[in-house]
């Protein structure tokens, strides 16, 4: 099957957007948690940030770039009329 440029574009724009967010969620798991020590002092409602970060604001965060890539795929789907239909 040959991919049209409409096809070449939706899979650009899904490999992009894929880049974008596994890269905050690489800084978000990664890079946050090697700078611990030194966000210590930062404080979040009384604690450091560092424990608000592997408590509850990393699991917050990774919940919403879950559900920002649902929403951006799904307008993609519509835009590149690939959505998928009711059922019947």
């Amino acid at each position: 099957m040959q991919l049209t440029e409409r096809h070449k574009e939706y899979w650009r724009k899904n490999l992009t957007i894929t880049a974008i967010l596994l890269a905050a969620w690489f800084v978000l798991t990664f890079v946050i948690g090697y700078y611990a020590r030194g966000l210590h002092d930062v404080t979040i409602l009384g604690f450091p940030f560092a424990f608000h970060m592997g408590a509850q604001g990393s699991l917050a965060l990774y919940v919403v770039i879950i559900g920002f890539y649902a929403w951006y795929m799904n307008r993609q789907d519509k835009i590149h009329g690939v959505q998928e239909g009711e059922e019947q």
